[in-house]
């Protein structure tokens, strides 16, 4: 089990990284950071802190499970960015980093005295990685942008659910998760810059762009072919099999068997080897023009046997199937436990505390996680004795002053 006296490591550990901003999209890059190494300061307002220490659907004692996830690994340290005061100790403590990332709408750090000229001066090498909604250009930049916006716009919503509903959603927060991670992605690639040049510079991720990167071809489908990608559902259009079916005991298994071969094995597990030759299914084309009446075939057999034996029977055969998990599943399978997939750590009030642990996996310099989101300014003492000299007296007079 992970506690955090566990010391920092991995191939990170040599970057201090100040991370300013709330929510999701920045602090799901400082999270990845933080699990790769990274120093990770947060910067969190007096008082009350990051929304996240609030959000999430269940709350015992009280106590945000989201939090402990998306803090894990970092420092807490109060500022009130919005006084002069902060603003200077901020410039001090960044002066000192490898890397801020901040995830505000554009403009304000420029209006707190924090934009990059400024803190570059002072730091040449800093690399600023910022994430909104829109980006920091163009003329959408200075318009409000929540996760959800840039799903829709970058294409995903319209494809996502079934066809003649509305869009669906993932109920997962996907933009912003998926802004942070090229966020990251172009950090990791700011740093191998700046060690051959020196120079940072500005790492800027929007959300709809992230989304947009995902989707596939649906860009020249429209330009060349006047396509538009609807939604459908549990399937891919044209790509077949490769859908859910029931079994005897009402459970659901996925199989994907679009490919030539492997829908041949399938054929075989099935003891209808005939599937191969017949024209309507003999190629990924064919398959994928009778997708409907090929998967009605599938699901005449999956329906005489229960979910163990139809896997047993499809796994032997080299066909990719499964179930679909639910966190139930994932807790009592045994890959997920040969491969540390969830870690636990204690919690102070919780008890075992389960997350998902760090990924991907690094044979010679591993991430870890090493503690659970901390306390609100729980490292004050620590950060602003360190690196800027304070000492209790004068952090007492800062925080009777509501600067930290």
């Amino acid at each position: 089990m992970a506690d955090d006296s566990t010391p920092a490591s991995g191939p990170l550990a040599d970057l201090r990284v100040i991370e300013m901003g709330q929510l999701l999209a920045g602090p799901f890059c400082g999270q990845l950071l933080g699990d790769f190494g990274a120093e990770v300061i947060k910067l969190e307002s007096p008082g009350r802190g990051d929304p996240m220490r609030e959000w999430g659907r269940e709350k015992p004692h009280g106590r945000s499970l989201w939090w402990p996830v998306v803090a894990r690994n970092k420092k807490s340290v109060t500022c009130n960015l919005r006084t002069p005061e902060g603003q200077a100790m901020a410039r001090d403590l960044i002066a000192s980093a490898d890397i801020v990332v901040e995830n505000f709408r554009p403009g304000t750090l420029e209006r707190w005295g924090l934009d990059y000229d400024t803190l570059r001066a002072a730091n040449p090498g800093l690399i600023l990685t910022r994430v909104t909604g829109y980006g920091q250009s163009g003329p959408y930049a200075p318009r409000a942008g929540f996760g959800s916006i840039g799903e829709a716009m970058g294409g995903i919503r319209y494809t996502t659910g079934d066809f003649g509903q509305p869009p669906a959603r993932t109920g997962i927060s996907l933009g912003d998760s998926l802004a942070a991670v090229f966020a990251t992605i172009g950090t990791l690639a700011a740093v191998h810059h700046r060690q051959r040049t020196g120079r940072g510079q500005i790492v800027d991720s929007a959300i709809y762009e992230a989304v947009l990167a995902m989707m596939e071809s649906l860009l020249p489908e429209w330009h060349i072919t006047d396509h538009q990608r609807e939604r459908t559902g549990s399937v891919l259009p044209n790509v077949s099999p490769s859908n859910v079916y029931p079994t005897a005991g009402g459970e659901m298994i996925l199989i994907a068997a679009n490919q030539d071969t492997v829908f041949a094995r399938l054929a075989d597990a099935m003891k209808q080897p005939e599937l191969v030759t017949t024209a309507r299914f003999a190629s990924h084309s064919a398959r994928g023009e009778h997708m409907t009446e090929l998967d009605d075939i599938i699901a005449d057999w999956t329906r005489g046997g229960s979910a163990d034996e139809l896997l047993d029977t499809l796994h032997a055969a080299g066909v990719p199937a499964g179930r679909i998990y639910t966190a139930r599943d994932m807790f009592a399978d045994p890959h997920f436990a040969a491969r540390e997939a969830i870690v636990r750590l204690a919690h102070p009030d919780l008890g075992e505390f389960p997350m998902q642990n760090v990924f991907p996996k690094l044979s010679e310099t591993p991430g870890s996680v090493r503690h659970l989101g901390p306390e609100l300014g729980e490292h004050n003492a620590e950060v602003y004795g360190r690196l800027l000299g304070l000492g209790p007296d004068k952090l007492a007079e800062l925080s009777g002053h509501g600067i930290v």
